[in-house]
């Protein structure tokens, strides 16, 4: 298991492979090379702890081995930034962990603190924008509805989507927002929303994977096939991370229009961009890298010696003090 200090040193990589861009070891260094063959990044494997590829690649069992040998995670996304496959350094046969996961008595009550915990993080959002006093107040009737244990999954939703809207509607008033639509991509923003969660979905995923937990088992969201409901349920305090990133992005008037095309009422990313949105959204993830870490870490103690809800950890977003 990786200490702080050790997790502290590694990074996000993003290679496109759409663009021409190859991946090899020489030695214990991983080097990233343009379509010209020019070294564009080398990396020692252990300052790496996830790589997203992006774009058709062949998978080799070299690339599986450094993978295993040196706990990296591999993420592998289409051109446009589709998920389609995930080779997590996992730590296997955790069976008291797992054992743990199914015979819980108090999901409801954890599933209850992931909400209030996103819900205060969208708080705390707001706040540091400093003008949005009205839904502050508003957010805050939501937390104290959540004063009480709910046992009623249907009535938590309830309290987090009206929140959500709530959220949405100042962060993004200036851009033009029509409301969260995931997955339909129906203009630029929910496409950016779109991508940035799937970067910090698959970094959670392979953060909590290296625990042994049954990614699949979770508590706000139920089971649902081949959907990882453990871990749409630790990426929600974290998705103000990408939230704020795009409204700044939008407001330094960094995101244009000529970086995306329309088809049939659907946005997607045009492969002249010239802002590479992705590596963005990895950049500003690694930059709250210590946190994520120390959150899913203290997810992990708890779980396994307690099931006093008071004490389950709550993540604070803030970004690493070492940069």
């Amino acid at each position: 298991m990786l200490s702080e200090p050790g997790f502290s040193m590694r990074k996000i990589v993003m290679i496109h492979a759409n663009q021409g861009q190859k991946i090899s070891f020489l030695n214990d260094n991983l080097v990233v090379k343009d379509k010209e063959g020019k070294i564009i990044l080398q990396y020692t494997c252990h300052r790496v702890f996830i790589i997203y590829i992006i774009g058709g690649f062949t998978v080799t069992s070299g690339l599986i081995e450094r993978g295993r040998r040196f706990g990296i995670s591999f993420v592998f996304l289409t051109a446009g930034y589709k998920f389609y496959e995930s080779i997590p350094y996992a730590s296997r046969g955790n069976t008291m962990l797992v054992s743990r996961q199914y015979t819980s008595n108090i999901n409801d009550q954890i599933a209850q603190k992931i909400v209030e915990n996103k819900i205060l993080n969208q708080r705390k959002a707001l706040l540091s924008l400093r003008k949005y006093k009205d839904g502050i107040e508003m957010i805050d009737k939501r937390l104290e509805s959540l004063v009480e244990p709910i046992d009623d999954l249907a009535t938590l939703l309830g309290i987090e989507g009206t929140a959500a809207k709530i959220y949405f509607n100042r962060v993004f008033e200036e851009a033009n927002w029509q409301g969260r639509q995931p997955r339909v991509k129906n203009d630029v923003i929910n496409l950016l929303l779109d991508i940035g969660y799937t970067v910090l979905f698959n970094y959670v995923d392979a953060m909590t994977s290296m625990y042994g937990f049954d990614v699949y088992k979770g508590n706000l969201h139920q089971e649902f096939y081949k959907r990882k409901s453990l871990i749409c349920d630790l990426v929600e305090p974290f998705r103000v991370i990408v939230d704020l990133k795009i409204r700044k992005m939008y407001n330094l008037k960094q995101i244009s229009e000529d970086d995306f095309i329309c088809q049939r009422g659907r946005y997607m990313i045009n492969f002249k961009s010239k802002t590479n949105y992705g590596v963005e959204f990895a950049k500003e993830i690694n930059d709250y890298s210590i946190c994520i870490y120390r959150y899913v870490k203290g997810y992990y103690r708890w779980f396994m010696t307690s099931e006093d809800i008071s004490k389950m950890p709550m993540a604070e977003v803030v970004k690493n003090d070492f940069n």
